[in-house]
């Protein structure tokens, strides 16, 4: 069913309250604005291995396609075990979930949080949720609480022992591909967002201190769309929440659940990657079997679909990754192992490049699912089986280097976190901490 400006279903209660991350954490999936870029991460090694410039690594309980965050002195991770492991003898009742909380300078758990299934019908493990698993949802945290999203398993809020202070379920529907959870949850002042897509066609807003539901944002359109929400603020007393749809844009008040202003689009068949913003305008990619790109203007109401439309193309796009806007260009690595650099004003490609030792992956699928960051003036896109490809942002290609772990079969399904001098990778087995010698 088609959604329109009429047919949201709107529950809603809730007030603002505004609180910031660190200056230098990475809270959420892409750093503080998921943007993937902090201004705060400084001297962050741009070679690296198994042997060289490596702080600590930690062996994880199990896969994982989830990103690492970082506050403070402390890294988050999820991972799962019991079900979808490769391991003899599992079933679907055994599926259980799992946060670490990991002291960042030492790389010691200091303590884990397990979550077992709560819904007796998860996705099973087969078809394309094999490539990625029941822990796909990055973390967040404000310092006070960290929030989990587990698909089926609900929302969960931890306090900073461990303890788990509340649970919410958003759903139990399943897609027509059964592909399974990603989306991560964000937080804004006392308000944490969740996409439940596959789980509850919805949008949730929840408090943060007790898990009451403050909102729901329904629509059919929201079904296969596994990107992460962002925030835009229009003036100091607008924000905006912006969520990919099929085939639409939203624009919802983060107070309220109302929506604010829609456009559509051409993004039809599933939406992967997250919207990313650039001062007035914003970014997203995706779409199957044709998959595009579109930029929208921001700030304006009601149904923008003409208005708001700055460009839309075939030729800039990825399918699952997201892009990153640097100094006036936009960089991004098309899924199938190309790297691009794009005029974000007038849609323009500037360069594609293919990054040659990227078609040597192993398994199926694609050969990046991590989306790829900025740090010293490098982009850095960790592919899943061939290494993390180092580029300088510059709209003129230079491959720099090839960063390779030896010894560690799983695949890197996540993007990096930085912080300070840390970089943090995680791949299905381990999670690594990278920082000058």
């Amino acid at each position: 069913m088609k959604l329109s400006l009429s047919t949201i279903c709107l529950s809603v209660i809730g007030s603002i309250f505004i609180s910031q991350a660190g200056e230098t954490d990475w809270p959420r999936f892409r750093g503080p604005d998921g943007g993937g870029k902090s201004a705060a991460a400084t001297n962050i090694p741009l070679e690296w291995s198994e042997s060289k410039n490596l702080k600590w690594k930690l062996e994880l309980p199990g896969p994982g396609s989830s990103s690492p965050i970082i506050w403070g002195d402390r890294v988050y991770i999820t991972a799962y075990s019991g079900y979808g492991t490769g391991a003899a003898g599992e079933t679907m009742d055994q599926l259980e979930r799992h946060l670490l909380a990991i002291d960042r300078a030492t790389g010691e758990v200091l303590w884990q949080a397990d979550a077992p299934s709560t819904h007796p019908q998860e996705d099973p493990f087969d078809g394309f949720l094999d490539e990625h698993g029941y822990a796909s949802n990055t973390p967040t945290t404000d310092g006070e609480r960290i929030y989990c999203f587990y698909g089926k398993g609900g929302v969960i809020a931890y306090d900073w022992d461990g303890q788990k202070l509340w649970h919410q379920p958003v759903g139990d529907l399943h897609s027509r591909k059964r592909w399974g959870s990603a989306s991560s949850p964000i937080l804004h002042g006392d308000k944490l967002f969740v996409k439940a897509g596959d789980e509850g066609r919805a949008v949730y807003a929840f408090d943060t201190k007790t898990g009451e539901q403050l909102w729901v944002a329904e629509g059919s359109v929201l079904e296969q769309t596994y990107g992460t929400p962002t925030l835009h603020r229009v003036s100091e007393d607008r924000t905006d929440l912006i969520v990919g749809a099929v085939g639409e844009v939203w624009g919802i008040n983060p107070d309220t659940g109302k929506l604010k202003w829609l456009s559509e689009t051409q993004l039809t068949g599933n939406v992967s990657s997250s919207p990313v913003v650039a001062g007035d305008s914003m970014y997203l990619f995706g779409g199957f079997p044709r998959t595009m790109g579109v930029s929208l203007r921001l700030g304006l109401k009601g149904d923008v679909s003409d208005s708001a439309r700055i460009w839309e193309n075939v030729k800039v796009k990825a399918y699952m990754t997201a892009p990153i806007y640097h100094d006036g260009y936009l960089y991004y690595i098309r899924d199938e192992g190309i790297a691009c650099c794009a005029d974000p004003v007038k849609g323009e490609i500037i360069y594609q490049e293919r990054l040659a030792e990227s078609s040597g992956q192993r398994g199926r699928g694609k050969p990046f699912y991590g989306s790829p960051i900025l740090a010293q003036g490098h982009i850095l896109a960790t592919s899943r089986t061939a290494g993390t490809f180092v580029i300088e942002a510059k709209p003129e290609f230079n491959l720099v280097r090839v960063n390779q772990i030896d010894g560690d079969e799983g695949r890197f399904q996540g993007t990096p976190a930085v912080s300070g001098g840390d970089l943090v990778l995680r791949s299905e087995t381990a999670v690594y901490c990278f920082a000058q010698e």
